[in-house]
């Protein structure tokens, strides 16, 4: 008997499933009665699986209003209810009836227990100054909340001023997963504002600061903020060199301060906004790049306004590493001025006990700073380890994940038709490097293996595996991440965005949950042309634990890694001779192993597929046959051309088969040296020999 529970979870599901059909919603009466639709028997269901009178469209009701909570669903105040796109996104992550309906409460508890601090929020968003908006980022930074739960719950709920929360860029904070109707309605709402620049941007110039939001925060609650709620610290690589090479280090460490080279830009104060700065940068250095602008722009600003009283100061001389902490609130007050530099206060902690990059630091930080060509870099990320440093307690790196990959089953080897042994022995080559590559002749199932291979390792869990195919015309830009045009529309203009492929689409969800294996199949592997493809990623390949700078990075961002727990799989066909063409480095980043029709494990496959369908062996007889003529060895015929039932059915089927597919590729391969190869490969002539080789 289907119980209680069963039924609330089939019934919100239903519930999303009919809303995520209708974008425009539904009201809630028409709703109900198309979820009885859909679930013939509901209520006899219901009054059979427990006690109570209350009808299971007052539980539709109550999932509602907690699925409201979490950010997933939208009622107008009519009676009119639709799935918010963030709820569209998290029906299509889930598959099973109690895993949405698991969510939902999991995230509407988590509403119940930060209720004070979402409500804070909307009253800070009601007392935003004219035309101001605010980084999600700082939301959850002074709140502590959930920044993908607090943004989908103010696209749901639509208190006044939902619309200016915003990402570090401007944008729509990408955890919201606004449909093109959610996004319309937030940019009509800016520009009635005011806040859109031309072109549908919002403006940076807009942005309400850190401190002012503090402070918008304490007026607007009842009582102090408690401390959790606090402005967090941050954390600053900072590196500045003399004339002719010359450090200023010492010079640092000796008056207690850190300096940057001003540009002329001596004027500048604390508080100052980054449009001030741009402003300022364009009319002394007109002769400069826009992106030289935007480079200086950011590093003025940055020690200026943005680096804090409080916050962590990192500096580096080769491998000597000097920790403090800015201890002014104004930059240049009561300090003597220098010349053509910008001047901050700093207590340096480590004057006497510098520090070393590689011994001290861990392995993450040390290629974090090793980032060229920048001054000044946000190392908020590090700031734990950097503040257990200045407290003396040595950095106690995290243990990683170990990420146990499952040994095959003999339902995996039925599957494949394979030797469990075998498939035991690429699972353990996987455990050592996850780069592997099956290569052999067309039709000896390196694919479908890679498919299953795949599918166990990942648990069954489709969203964790994703296939691509390489061709000739593939490239960085398709496989990793790469600028491609945006049609634009009437509330923004077209353009380039830099999207990502399904490497990167595949890593970040590999780095989400570091305990599940993923695994991306590249088909033909060899038809692409792999330098191109890969570029900087070939490093990554053979050094996990490290980052690069990508091709399309920004000065100062923290570089790309492979996940540990991200398997790559590939598939190579020999018969076109391109594996000849693999180069070292390749070759040395993934291991090989070879499926050929003559050896194991395929040599076995298609008898074993003709017992588990009953059939005769005649055509594996055949087959054999077939390959023992054929003295080129990789252009030998794999099994998986033969393991068709519709092939066994008559002898129709195994005649068309070979006339159509196995002749055609002979002939190909034999074209112009003279080989009759009907007379050498057709049935009749392979059949013969079958029956003598049977004679006793």
């Amino acid at each position: 008997m289907v119980t209680r529970s069963e039924l609330n979870a089939r019934i919100t599901r239903v519930l999303f499933e009919v809303l995520e059909k209708s974008p425009e919603g539904l009201h809630k009466n028409v709703l109900w009665h198309q979820v009885l639709r859909s679930i013939p028997g509901l209520e006899r269901q219901w009054e059979q699986s427990g006690e109570g009178k209350t009808p299971p469209l007052v539980y539709m009701n109550w999932r509602a209003t907690e699925a409201v909570k979490s950010g997933w669903l939208r009622k107008d105040g009519k009676g009119s209810w639709s799935l918010t796109g963030a709820g569209r996104h998290t029906l299509s992550e889930t598959t099973e009836d109690i895993d949405l309906f698991t969510l939902i409460q999991e995230r509407y508890q988590l509403w119940k227990q930060e209720q004070g601090k979402y409500e804070l929020v909307s009253a800070l968003l009601q007392a935003l100054p004219e035309r101001g908006w605010v980084a999600l980022s700082d939301l959850t930074s002074l709140t502590g909340l959930d920044g993908t739960a607090l943004v989908q719950h103010l696209s749901a709920v639509r208190p006044e001023g939902w619309h200016r929360v915003r990402d570090e860029e401007s944008g729509p904070p990408p955890s919201a997963h606004f449909t093109d109707r959610e996004s319309a309605e937030a940019d009509a709402l800016l520009e009635a504002d005011d806040i859109l620049g031309p072109g549908g941007w919002t403006l940076m110039a807009h942005r309400v600061s850190l401190e002012e939001i503090r402070e918008l925060l304490s007026s607007t609650a009842q009582e102090d903020l408690p401390e959790e709620v606090g402005v967090p610290g941050r954390a600053w690589l900072l590196r500045d060199s003399g004339p002719a090479g010359t450090t200023n280090i010492e010079s640092w460490l000796a008056q207690g301060i850190c300096s940057i080279p001003s540009a002329g830009a001596d004027t500048l104060r604390v508080g100052v906004s980054e449009t001030t700065v741009r402003d300022a940068v364009v009319r002394l250095l007109p002769h400069w790049t826009t992106r030289e602008h935007e480079l200086l722009t950011y590093t003025l600003h940055s020690f200026v306004s943005r680096m804090r009283s409080g916050d962590t100061i990192l500096t580096t001389v080769g491998r000597t590493v000097h920790l403090g902490t800015l201890s002014d609130a104004e930059s240049t007050t009561g300090i003597p001025s220098i010349s053509g530099r910008l001047v901050r206060r700093v207590t340096w902690r480590t004057r006497d006990a510098p520090l070393d990059v590689f011994e001290d630091l861990s392995s993450e930080l040390a290629a974090r700073i090793a980032t060229p060509n920048t001054d000044l870099l946000d190392l908020t990320g590090f700031a734990g380890e950097l503040n257990d440093l200045l407290s003396g307690n040595p950095h106690s790196a995290s243990a990683p994940v170990e990420v146990a990959l499952p040994s095959p089953t003999p339902e995996l080897a039925h599957r494949v038709f394979m030797d469990e042994e075998w498939l035991a022995e690429c699972v353990d080559l996987l455990c050592d490097k996850p780069q592997l590559v099956l290569y052999g002749p067309p039709g000896t199932g390196k694919t479908h293996v890679a498919q299953e291979l795949a599918r166990h390792l990942t648990g069954d869990r489709p969203e964790n595996v994703q296939l691509v195919q390489f061709h000739p015309s593939y490239s960085y830009e398709d496989f990793f991440e790469g600028y491609r045009p945006h049609p634009g529309g009437t509330e923004r203009s077209a353009g380039f965005a830099l999207t990502h492929g399904p490497l990167r689409t595949l890593a970040g969800a590999a780095r989400r949950r570091p305990a599940e294996p993923f695994v991306l199949i590249i088909d033909e592997i060899n038809r692409g042309n792999l330098a191109k493809i890969f570029g900087e990623l070939y490093f990554l390949l053979e050094y996990r634990n490290r980052s690069v700078r990508l091709l399309y990075g920004s000065e100062g961002d923290a570089g790309f890694s492979l996940p540990q727990n991200l398997i790559i799989i590939g598939t190579m066909n020999t018969a076109d001779r391109s594996i000849a063409l693999v180069d070292t480095a390749m070759r040395r980043r993934f291991w090989f192993a070879e499926l050929h029709p003559s050896s194991a494990p395929v040599s076995s496959v298609l008898r074993r597929w003709l017992k588990h369908h009953a059939l005769p062996d005649t055509s594996a007889l055949l087959l054999d046959e077939l390959n023992s003529r054929i003295e080129d060895h990789d252009f030998r015929i794999g099994p998986s051309y033969l393991m068709r039932t519709s092939v066994h059915e008559s002898a129709v089927g195994l005649e068309r088969l070979w006339r159509h597919q196995i002749l055609p590729l002979l002939e190909e391969h034999h074209y112009g040296d003279g080989t009759d190869v009907h007379a050498r490969y057709g049935l009749e002539s392979l059949y013969k020999a079958v029956v003598l080789d049977e004679q006793p």
